[in-house]
């Protein structure tokens, strides 16, 4: 009980204490938000001014830009001495359309003339200039005649030599098909592909390509399937089989039919020797 009492007699006292305290923050928070207040009226105050005072200087500099862009006109007294024909206080009219060429004079012809009972020979002269002269007129043209009906529709297309197309599938026509036998017992068969025209199967023992044909410089047929890295190159008396990624050959020596007729020729009937031995005191023995 005596607990208690002395309990409620501390809380007496210090209420004021603790009102006090409490209206004392209550002021320093109302103070605060007051000068926030009166700050932020004066920074939109100076930023209104600011704004104000930059468009009056914008204007102020249009405005000279304005008159400093406007040519002031000069006006001279009406007796100054006139320029090329035209008064010095009149502006010459500037042109406003393309004027109309001048035709072109004919040169005068340099003629000499003959001396007159004298030996004297008499200077040249120039024959007098024509005072108008006009531009002969042009020759007219004749239409061109119509092409013969029919023409276009028979007259055959000739094909661009530097269409790729055309190239590859003139070169795939030369392919030699079949069963080839090469050195070493190894054969390759050479297949033209049905589903698409101008690329071939190439296989053997171990290897099957699928090749198309690429142009060469000189002359001979290739084929070649770049994914795989394989290259068939067709010469006029044999074929050979390259694997590029590997720098060795698959197959040589591999011989279609015709192939070996060709070189069964060469052998009869060799060509001529690129060097003349009979020249140069040497004879052909």
């Amino acid at each position: 009980m005596f607990k208690n009492l002395v309990v409620l007699v501390g809380a007496a006292l210090l209420l004021p204490v603790w009102a006090q305290s409490q209206g004392q923050s209550g002021a320093k928070a109302q103070a605060h938000r007051s000068s926030a207040q009166a700050k932020a009226r004066a920074d939109a105050d100076l930023t209104a001014r600011l704004q104000a005072r930059a468009i009056a200087e914008a204007a102020t500099q249009a405005a000279v830009l304005a008159k400093a862009s406007t040519s002031p006109s000069v006006q001279l007294p009406a007796d100054a001495a006139p320029v090329n024909g035209v008064p010095a206080h009149v502006s010459a009219p500037q042109p406003t359309q393309a004027q109309a060429p001048v035709p072109i004079q004919a040169l005068p012809a340099w003629t000499e003339l003959p001396p007159k009972g004298s030996d004297a020979t008499a200077a040249p002269t120039l024959a007098a200039v024509p005072t108008s002269t006009t531009a002969p007129a042009l020759a007219a043209v004749p239409p061109l005649s119509p092409v013969a009906a029919g023409w276009a529709a028979t007259a055959p297309v000739a094909q661009s030599k530097s269409d790729p197309v055309a190239q590859e599938l003139a070169i795939a026509q030369q392919i030699h098909l079949g069963l080839m036998p090469c050195e070493m017992g190894a054969s390759v068969r050479v297949e033209a592909d049905a589903a698409a025209p101008g690329y071939f199967h190439v296989q053997g023992k171990g290897f099957r390509y699928r090749m198309y044909p690429v142009r060469t410089h000189t002359g001979a047929l290739r084929l070649e399937d770049k994914k795989a890295g394989a290259v068939w190159l067709q010469l006029a008396n044999k074929s050979m089989l390259m694997d590029q990624k590997k720098g060795r050959r698959v197959a040589d020596d591999c011989a279609h039919p015709e192939q070996v007729a060709y070189g069964q020729d060469m052998k009869t009937n060799p060509p001529p020797s690129l060097f003349d031995k009979a020249g140069m005191g040497r004879s052909n023995d």
